[in-house]
């Protein structure tokens, strides 16, 4: 067994040291363990947006963002992507491990068994305008879920928690296509379970009851490659608010909403929607040279959406692969967001030649193409955060369970440097003048 390594930290107006233990995961930087400064020197750490700290240890997904390396659970997304479907990484990333035979047709029915929603649920939607943002209305009613299913809210039994997970990733796809149908004025479509968990939500989406709808097969295959893409993606801001509200012992349901609020925000969950505006306003590729002399003006604050990651810097690998299927989907559609397409791919191209772009790594994430793929599907911009959402919920849901087992958790406490007014007496109302 290796010896324990330990940095030594020590204040040089005091004179006293703190051991630090460094800890080593199976892969990625070695963590300092920074505890032992508070107790030993009085100090805290001073670290905005978390950026260099570790607030929890995981087993779940890694990035090596200098090598553009995504794993779930040790697995490559390159491999997922391409052999997996959505609900097999689904239960990769709930149990650890890969289905085998039995476990997978468990599960798949666990899934099937909960695609419905409560009607009481359903009459919620009457109470939002017409033209609510179903982001909006998908925070309230996953929140509101846990009104109605108190048989799972005691996040302390694993039966419990393991089925309020069942219950989220079978509901989202139903809730979400709720949301799009409340928005267009058309009745809801009901979940058939004879049919796989994406085509599933295609038909709650565009079916109506007049009329038969059979999915296509490559438009199928181009949501589930976003939805096994999106699943998770390590401690980002949503999947910390998730650990966070979830350190209260706040129920699952509440814990996702959050999630989802969060997800809401544009520097977060809204980059694809974003991709898509920037190349409707390029318009056409003569115009990409003046866009990108804009993006390189610091004078100006327009950026490039869509390109360059918060860790990732290198390629994505999620973008090369979504690159593909964005190829296939519109080959096969023969979609009218073919010039949007075409568009991309100069401005890619134009990019990536540029010096600027290249010494900063400002190289396409997954967003520059996600955006075009849920356009050519007939997916409207304000559902493209709602998509993101239903694919993340298995990330969230997995980080959640496996908090709540975590020996170490604490309820969240962020400590603060105050740079407030110092301490004062309080002066009566008729003493302070006019």
């Amino acid at each position: 067994m290796s010896e324990k390594r330990v940095v030594t930290i020590t204040d040089p107006i005091s004179g006293k040291s703190a051991d630090c233990p460094l800890l080593e995961g199976t892969h990625g930087r070695p963590v300092i363990d920074i505890r032992q400064i508070a107790r030993e020197l009085g100090y805290f750490t001073h670290d905005p947006g978390y950026a260099t700290t570790s607030a929890c240890r995981s087993a779940i997904t890694y990035i090596d963002g200098e090598k553009g390396e995504l794993l779930y659970r040790g697995y490559p997304i390159e491999q997922l992507a391409e052999r997996s479907n959505y609900l097999e990484v689904c239960y990769l990333l709930l149990y650890g491990d890969l289905p085998d035979h039995a476990q997978w047709e468990e599960f798949n029915a666990s899934i099937r068994r909960h695609t419905m929603v409560h009607e009481g649920i359903r009459r919620f939607l009457f109470g939002y305008r017409y033209d609510a943002h179903p982001m909006g209305m998908l925070v309230g009613i996953v929140g509101a879920l846990s009104t109605y299913y108190h048989d799972s809210l005691d996040v302390r039994i694993p039966e419990h928690r393991n089925l309020s997970a069942i219950r989220l990733i079978a509901k989202l796809p139903s809730i979400a296509a709720d949301c799009y149908k409340h928005s267009i004025g058309q009745p809801y479509m009901y979940p058939i379970n004879s049919l796989g968990y994406v085509e599933n939500f295609l038909q709650m989406m565009f079916a109506v009851r007049a009329e038969p709808y059979v999915p296509n097969p490559v438009a199928v295959r181009a949501l589930e490659l976003m939805l096994i893409l999106h699943a998770d993606h390590e401690q980002n801001a949503s999947t910390s608010t998730v650990r966070l509200a979830g350190s209260s012992g706040a129920n699952p349901f509440a814990c996702i909403a959050a999630g989802i609020a969060t997800l809401w925000g544009p520097a977060h969950g809204g980059a694809n929607e974003a991709v898509i505006h920037l190349l409707e306003a390029i318009g056409d590729p003569a115009n990409i040279p003046k866009f990108i002399a804009r993006a390189k003006d610091r004078n100006d604050p327009f950026r490039l959406m869509g390109f360059g990651h918060r860790v990732y810097k290198n390629f994505d690998p999620r973008a090369t692969l979504i690159r593909q299927a964005c190829h296939d989907l519109l080959r096969d559609l023969d979609a009218d967001d073919q010039p949007l397409f075409g568009i991309a791919l100069e401005l890619e191209r134009i990019a990536l030649e540029d010096e600027y772009f290249v010494e900063r790594k400002l190289y396409p994430n997954v967003d520059f193409y996600s955006g075009i793929i849920l356009r050519a599907l007939g997916i409207p911009l304000n559902m493209f955060t709602v998509l993101f959402a239903m694919a993340r919920c298995v990330g969230w849901i997995a980080q959640w369970l496996e908090m709540m087992v975590d020996e170490e958790q604490r309820i969240g406490r962020p400590q603060q440097l105050y740079t407030g007014a110092p301490r004062r007496d309080y002066c009566p109302l008729a003493e302070r003048g006019a």
